[in-house]
């Protein structure tokens, strides 16, 4: 979606699709130009340029968004919404009060607008000014500039911050100051004095006859919340992030409170089928898929491996991805029972291959914990996927 950015002007080859903004800091930002509107004719048109694309490459500097929009004439109209930029105080006092805010700072890194910034930097009356080369003599906003006011809001949906680059202050700059107050808002939350933790004194510790050691602190009954992480060039990838964090305090509580862990003794491979377990549908696309690939890169596999294995875990966890990737041949008694049992259920004949009873279509995978698992495929290709949850009853595997 970007085609340049350095820290104070961004340009936009792209906008996200849509017309409508999804984020409340989004519909404030089209309101306030609403406002400057007794023309709702105007506005619709301006919709309706917006949603067929008339707006050409955004770029944002500090106090200016600058756009071309194309209207009934063959040359575009160069169109701008004004802001007003924040003075060095101002930029001071709100940076030192957000830092001092943890929740809001979270959000922030995030990429939300915190409901305490809200009131500050979102767009009150009087403070946008459109502006267009136009011949519309109206009173503002024309059409063009209603039509850039709805594609930028679908920019702050994405990246509110877009809006603190409209009020002076790049994203890099603003995170660089953020970490040096937070730091400062932190020395001067320190405690004053090691009276104030529970322990024992370095010199009881090392004597012969230690003092007690104090009660260990109970274990949380839930893992908390990984910290947010920006989505910075060069930088890990922020959901890859957030889901390894995710996934050790779980286990870090696990071990905690039984002193085992729950996933010791899984091969590389196995782990990494748990990790992209979770992740919406496939994986492959969205941002998930930067997880996808490292997942299966570190592991020698492709990406429609990986995808296959997780789809598996999801529906037995590693009993399902033993039932994918390892056949095996059992006793003639369960194969004796199902076949006939999915034909009086009008289901069809299966031919039987090692544990795996086929149909066009369908197949019903016996695994060594006496379960049946169910895949599907196009009939005319042999391309098996998991589908549904086991059950010791085949017709059911098959309705599952």
């Amino acid at each position: 979606m970007i085609a340049a950015r350095d820290d104070r002007r961004r340009t936009f080859d792209s906008v996200p699709a849509g017309v409508e903004a999804t984020t409340w800091w989004g519909r404030a930002w089209v309101s306030a130009l609403e406002r400057l509107s007794r023309d709702s004719a105007r506005l619709a048109r301006g919709r309706g340029y917006a949603e067929d694309g008339h707006v050409d490459t955004v770029t944002v500097t500090p106090g200016r968004i600058v756009a071309y929009v194309r209207g009934s004439r063959p040359r575009p109209y160069r169109t701008e919404l004004a802001l007003t930029v924040f003075t060095d105080p101002e930029w001071a006092e709100l940076l030192q009060g957000l830092a001092a805010d943890p929740g809001g700072l979270a959000a922030l890194l995030e990429r939300e607008v915190p409901q305490g910034l809200a009131g500050r930097v979102l767009p009150g009356p009087g403070d946008l000014l459109p502006r267009c080369s136009c011949p519309d003599a109206g009173p503002a906003p024309c059409k063009h500039a209603a039509a850039l006011c709805y594609r930028t809001a679908r920019l702050l949906d994405q990246d509110p911050f877009v809006l603190l680059l409209l009020r002076g202050r790049g994203e890099r700059e603003l995170l660089d100051d953020l970490a040096r107050r937070n730091a400062a808002e932190a020395a001067r939350e320190r405690p004053s004095g090691p009276a104030e933790f529970p322990g024992t004194p370095a010199r009881a510790a090392l004597a012969r006859t230690p003092g007690p050691l104090p009660a260990p602190e109970p274990v949380p009954a839930a893992p908390g919340l990984p910290p947010g992480y920006p989505d910075e060039p060069g930088a890990p990838d922020p959901l890859a992030l957030d889901q390894l964090a995710t996934d050790a305090t779980a286990r870090a509580l696990a071990i905690l409170a039984t002193g085992e862990d729950p996933m010791a003794g899984l091969t590389p491979w196995q782990d990494a089928v748990r990790l992209a377990a979770p992740l919406p549908h496939a994986g492959l696309t969205g941002a998930a898929r930067h997880l996808y690939r490292a997942l299966a890169t570190g592991t020698g596999r492709s990406t429609a491996d990986l995808a296959r294995a997780a789809a598996a875990w999801r529906q037995g966890g590693l009993a399902a991805l033993a039932v994918l990737e390892e056949p095996w041949d059992p006793p003639a008694g369960p194969f004796d029972r199902a076949r006939p049992a999915l034909l009086a259920a009008s289901l069809g004949h299966f031919r039987p291959e090692r544990n795996r009873l086929t149909s066009a279509g369908r197949q019903l995978r016996l695994g060594r914990d006496n379960l049946w698992y169910a895949y599907e495929s196009r009939p005319d290709a042999e391309d098996w996927w998991p589908t549904g949850r086991p059950s010791s009853d085949p017709v059911q595997a098959l309705a599952d």
